[in-house]
């Protein structure tokens, strides 16, 4: 075994929580971002790009849960908080850690559906979608698909916040054109591993992307 490998094995092997995931990425590598769990910085930065006063939250993505334990450390109520894995055991891993969160298991293109299941959308539209899914990795075709459902089921002026360990944004702006969105480059978290930049989406005309009404109490 190489160096590299041997160095990291043993680092995941330090926490049951980063061996969970450590082993996801062995099976199938080209379905996640990493093969370590986002860290502290990047959640920090991740949050901080949050929209003054939301409230209600959707994640995509949501790995370990170092996410969804920052959203929580911040003053996201439990309830009010809806994370969506589609990897089995990751699934499992964020049910038993946070109990009293919307844990779903499925794809983030399904995301209204998913919602809907929760009946997540009843008390209104979600303020932002944090997603730690590997959009860069991902085709145009599906980033349009999860953006066309994460803009879904966001108030107008809700936020997609997404981190990247490319230069540049990981939506094109051709596809940002198309969407109707616009990108702005927030924090780059040099510490992670790899360093990640944060971007968050925003509407950038009124016509673009409707928001998903809230469902009749």
């Amino acid at each position: 075994m190489s160096h590299f490998r041997r160095k990291n094995a043993t680092a995941a092997a330090e926490s049951p929580v980063a061996w969970t995931f450590f082993r996801q990425w062995l099976k199938n590598p080209l379905s996640m971002a990493a093969f370590s769990p986002s860290g502290k910085q990047l959640a920090r930065a991740m949050v901080s790009q949050l929209p003054p006063g939301a409230r209600r939250i959707v994640e995509l993505g949501g790995g370990t849960g170092v996410f969804t334990r920052a959203l929580l450390d911040h003053g996201i109520r439990a309830s009010d908080l809806l994370v969506v894995e589609l990897n089995e055991p990751l699934h499992r891993l964020l049910q038993h850690r946070f109990p009293g969160v919307h844990v779903v298991r499925g794809d983030a293109r399904r995301l209204t559906e998913l919602a809907a299941g929760e009946h997540f959308l009843e008390e209104g539209p979600a303020d932002a979608v944090v997603s730690g899914l590997g959009l860069l990795s991902m085709s145009r075709g599906m980033q349009r698909d999860i953006l066309n459902a994460a803009f879904s089921v966001l108030a107008p002026h809700g936020r997609f916040i997404q981190f990247t360990y490319g230069p540049v944004s990981p939506v094109s702006r051709e596809l940002l054109g198309e969407l109707g969105l616009h990108a702005r480059r927030g924090t780059m978290a040099w510490i992670n591993v790899p360093p990640a930049t944060v971007y968050t989406y925003t509407r950038s005309r009124s016509t673009a992307i409707p928001a998903q009404a809230a469902a009749p109490r």
